[in-house]
């Protein structure tokens, strides 16, 4: 899962704890771990979802202002069958 360094700063500073993503197949799960440019994220939950279903708090925990700015930022993303809201912190440096 690629990672913009912006979401990862926010991600380790504790901004942002919320990702959504849309693919044909997850690169992640549940439990595990991502290493990153910034460090070690964890990934704490994978829960499959359907767009319309986002919230405004969940957009705004992802980075978003609001519903309307998540959708402007899901239009430009690739298509895929499946969609995913996935909860991360960040863990520390990576090794």
């Amino acid at each position: 899962m690629l990672l913009k360094r912006d979401l990862l700063e926010d991600i380790k500073a504790g901004k942002v704890d919320l990702i959504f993503r849309r693919w044909n197949r997850p690169t992640v799960k549940a439990g595990g771990t991502l290493k990153t440019k910034v460090g070690l994220l964890a990934i704490r939950s994978i829960t499959d979802m359907s767009p319309d279903d986002v919230t405004d708090a969940e957009a705004q925990r992802a980075g978003f202002k609001d519903v309307a700015d998540f959708r402007c930022w899901l239009d430009t993303m690739k298509q895929g069958s499946l969609f995913q809201r996935i909860e991360v912190g960040f863990l520390g440096e990576a090794d």
